[in-house]
């Protein structure tokens, strides 16, 4: 720690921490543009200039290291002076159309004029125009706006990994595009959005919709993938107009995947907000009393071992816990997920979890991913690895199909058979995991679902036994990353793999990716949000609500407990998926009555069932005991290819795939091999 003095304020602070940081840390306002914290130091702007004793001249704060004694004063007529003429500057070209510009009241720029401008400006000259980029279907674009702080450049090259952005010309004739017409081609574009100081680039969805005053901010989490990205929900009345990342260190830091933020408009589109039951070949619109009576006598007609239901990986923990209940008091054990894993025991949450802490990717130093493409199934670990990468002493291979994950890997293979041998430590490989402190391996979720499954958890015990340094006292090294929301949520509460029964009555729970091959007499219950795939497949619909509809819990695939919080209510006769299922239990009566009516009493059976939710926000630490280390040696599996989980990005869910401007995204990269 080095002394420095801000102010006349004397303050400690690391060895090689900036000026700006020093200012920062006696909680002193230093301007900027060009500056962020998760970004390289560029200095463009000059913005934050400080005067620094016995310097000739003002110094850029953010480029500055601090030394020992050193004295900076940030209110001088100095200081004052240069950060005017530097706002005068940058507003010599800027457009004075602050009232049509989406970026107004969120404008660095206008704020700054404000606090640290001056009132006038010397310029009389023709302003320059420069044309707008074309960027693809999520970022409009005013370049003539631009102050060139290189924010969105530093992004695109850093943290997404993609070099599209770049700048052109000198002087006056500088320009930031994409060097030729071509899109920005990152699942991540919609961040530079976000680090867009003033109004050059603005999202397209919400062009012109709305201004920031006028909104109202919901916190909640997103439920695209397996990461559970914190997010927060703007909303106007009763439609969302922008969904924007909500900083969390842990698990996402302040980014989001451009299918978490852009696919809120499929939210309203194709969405069941009333009862269904087919007559005469035809699903026709109903109250709630006819179809919960209809599914009711269905119910009573068979045996309970007869009934069978599945849940998307998506449904929330209270939608868990109470069909759960439900279906025992049916007397059916046929309640599982539509991608549920085999092969591990689902007792021990490390069986099924992301047992390294995302957090702690960033002190891992060899990684092996298997049967996943992180990129695309998990956009947030994919920054993380990233974020590790660039730091150097990293190595990162990969077994499954050939991928482009934005960093440098080793392709090992691409069949388990490659796995078998690392297992056996009969590849070249096995030299840098045994040779590591803190070794990682990464297995798809998707492979445990697959024929491979059993055989896949015995590579997996092995090499739990195979790699010293996989699991220690201070390091958990074997992943599972589940593909659903809340997939180890459910295998929390003891729902794990799909029923092999051929049911009398089959009820889906949202799961639209579950193939529902069954006989004509099978009776189909469908209760959901959107009418998406098996909708259709119903004799009877009961609306669901979406997960902004609801306030509910979720883990993510670290294993920690969060929830959604509702923005507003279903749509007309839609209702939260828990309050259905106790209704139908009401109406079959009996021993059928599901005994909570609120969501106290609710989350007090969730947390008798699993106590894993009683702590919220907090990630359990999990141990190996899941994998027997008592495995002899790996048995023989296919040399088949693994093939991709996710075929498009864009199209994952029922919201995603009734989503426009997810459709426009799919449309733009379709030819580009990245996106498919």
């Amino acid at each position: 720690m080095i002394k420095v003095v801000v102010d006349g304020v004397e303050v400690f602070v690391e060895r090689g921490s900036t000026v700006l940081q020093a200012c920062e840390a006696v909680g002193v306002e230093v301007p900027r543009f060009c500056y962020h914290e998760r970004l390289s130091i560029a200095g463009n702007c000059r913005m934050c200039l400080v005067e620094i004793f016995k310097t000739p001249k003002p110094v850029a704060s953010c480029a500055m290291p601090t030394m020992e004694g050193m004295q900076i004063f940030t209110d001088t007529p100095l200081v004052k002076k240069a950060r005017e003429a530097v706002l005068e500057f940058l507003l010599l070209n800027h457009p004075l159309d602050c009232p049509i510009c989406d970026q107004g009241g969120e404008c660095d720029l206008q704020d700054q004029a404000m606090a640290f401008g001056s009132d006038r400006s010397r310029f009389f000259e023709t302003k320059r125009g420069v044309e707008n980029k074309n960027c693809g279907p999520l970022i409009k674009t005013i370049m003539t706006r631009c102050i060139h702080c290189t924010r969105c450049v530093r992004f695109a090259t850093e943290i997404a990994g993609v070099e599209d952005l770049g700048t052109t010309g000198r002087g006056r004739e500088t320009e930031i595009g994409t060097y030729i017409e071509k899109t920005f081609k990152s699942e991540l574009s919609g961040n530079v959005i976000d680090l867009c100081p003033v109004g050059a680039l603005t999202s397209k969805p919400y062009a012109f919709l709305s201004r920031p005053w006028e909104l109202r901010s919901t916190e909640s989490i997103d439920v695209s993938d397996s990461i559970g990205s914190n997010i927060r929900i703007d909303s106007r009345g009763t439609e969302i107009l922008r969904i924007l990342p909500r900083f969390n260190e842990e698990i996402n830091e302040e980014w989001l995947s451009d299918k978490a933020r852009f696919s809120y408009d499929g939210l309203k589109l194709q969405r069941l907000n009333t009862p269904y039951v087919k007559k005469g070949g035809r699903l026709e619109a109903c109250d709630w009393q006819e179809a919960l009576d209809t599914v009711s006598s269905k119910l009573k007609s068979c045996d309970g071992t007869q009934i069978t239901g599945v849940l998307s990986e998506s449904t929330d923990s209270y939608t868990t816990v109470a069909a759960r209940d439900f279906f025992n008091k049916l007397g059916s054990p046929n309640l599982s997920q539509q991608k549920g894993f085999s092969g591990l025991d689902s007792d021990l949450r490390s069986g099924y979890s992301l047992n390294t802490p995302i957090a702690n990717i960033e002190k891992s130093d060899v990684c092996l991913i298997v049967g996943i493409d992180t990129r695309y199934e998990a956009s947030m670990l994919n920054v993380r690895l990233r974020k590790r990468y660039l730091e150097g002493n990293f190595t990162v291979a990969t077994i499954g199909a050939p991928s482009d994950l934005t960093f440098e890997t080793q392709h090992l293979g691409t069949s388990l058979s490659t796995l078998a041998k690392v297992a056996e430590g009969k590849h070249p490989f096995c030299v840098a995991l045994a040779q590591a402190e803190n070794p990682m391996i990464i297995f798809g979720g998707g492979l445990l679902e697959s024929e491979n499954s059993e055989l896949a958890a015995n590579f997996l015990s092995y090499l739990n036994k195979g790699v010293p340094g996989l699991s220690t006292d201070s390091w958990e090294g074997l992943n599972i990353l589940p593909t659903g929301a809340n997939q180890v949520g459910q295998m929390d509460l003891g729902v794990n793999t799909v029923s092999a029964v051929e049911p009398k009555v089959l009820f889906l729970f949202g799961a639209d990716d579950y193939d529902v091959n069954v006989s004509n007499d099978t009776f189909v219950v469908y209760q959901g949000h959107h009418g998406d795939v098996n909708a259709s497949k119903a004799d009877v619909i009961l609306p669901g609500a979406a997960f902004t509809e609801k306030s509910a819990p979720y883990v993510n695939a670290e294993g920690r407990p969060q929830e959604t919080r509702r923005v507003f209510l279903a749509p007309d006769l839609a209702r939260e998926d828990w309050k259905i299922i106790r209704a139908l239990s009401e109406i079959m009566g009996g021993s059928f009555r599901l005994p909570y009516d609120n969501v106290d009493t609710l989350k007090e059976r969730l947390v008798q069932v699993s106590p894993s939710f009683i702590s919220n926000d907090e990630a359990a630490s999990c141990s190996f005991n899941a994998f027997d280390s008592n495995v002899a040696s790996p048995v023989a599996i296919s040399r088949n290819p693994l093939t991709k989980k996710v075929a498009d990005f864009y199209k994952t869910d029922s919201i995603s795939r009734a989503s426009r401007v997810m459709t426009k995204c799919s449309s733009a990269y379709k030819n580009t091999s990245n996106f498919i």
